[in-house]
């Protein structure tokens, strides 16, 4: 496991896949059984629809605290929270240029930062940079971007950003922010572009 310099919390090296399995048994039985476990299909059916409406009603809720912060992109240039401003989601993804699924993810991460609406943007959170002074990872995020064509910005954790890596367990790990600094919904984890991109369209469905 990598320990993050200072500041940074130490988090899981290897991206998280997330597996999913279910299976069907057949059963048989008579008219009557048939007809009651009908009836309790039914009943676990409307609790179900109950429960996903929920779900999908909390799917966005907002945090109640900013992100604030000031720091510097991959060039040295000055970002601070003002940047989620003009848009109404960013995709904050962050990475770790030692990570192979973040790596991976990258060229459909740069396809789809071309192909967004002009109210969502993506930025990325370099998470093994340590500070603005640490030239030899910037220079290798630098190289990792360019040649993956994930040419968004990417800007520099300093220790504004304790809070956020402390809940970040794996990487990439991606957060949703709306114009007001506010994450939205809970951060997917794991490299699952598909999952980004139906909790965007969701969300500005949200909005209309």
């Amino acid at each position: 496991m990598l320990q993050f310099k200072k500041w940074i919390l130490p988090v899981v090296l290897a991206g998280v896949t997330v597996l999913s399995a279910c299976g069907n048994s057949g059963n048989s039985g008579s008219a009557v059984e048939t007809t009651a476990q009908s009836d309790s299909v039914k009943e676990e059916g409307s609790t179900a629809v109950a429960s996903e409406k929920a779900a999908e009603d909390n799917a966005y809720a907002v945090s109640e605290e900013k992100l604030s912060f000031k720091t510097k992109n991959l060039n040295k240039e000055d970002v601070d929270d003002s940047i989620f401003a003009d848009k109404d989601l960013t995709i904050l993804n962050v990475w770790g240029t030692f990570c192979g699924p973040c790596i991976n993810e990258m060229p459909e991460l740069g396809a789809w930062a071309k192909e967004m609406p002009d109210n969502v943007q993506i930025i990325g959170l370099v998470a093994d940079i340590a500070g603005e002074t640490d030239e030899q990872q910037i220079d290798t995020a630098k190289t990792i971007l360019e040649k993956t064509g994930a040419d968004f910005q990417n800007i520099i954790p300093n220790s504004d950003f304790s809070d956020l890596l402390s809940n970040v367990v794996g990487v990439p790990t991606t957060y949703f922010i709306n114009k007001e600094g506010k994450i939205v919904g809970k951060p997917i984890v794991g490299a699952q572009v598909s999952k980004y991109k139906s909790f965007v369209e969701g969300y500005l469905a949200s909005l209309s």
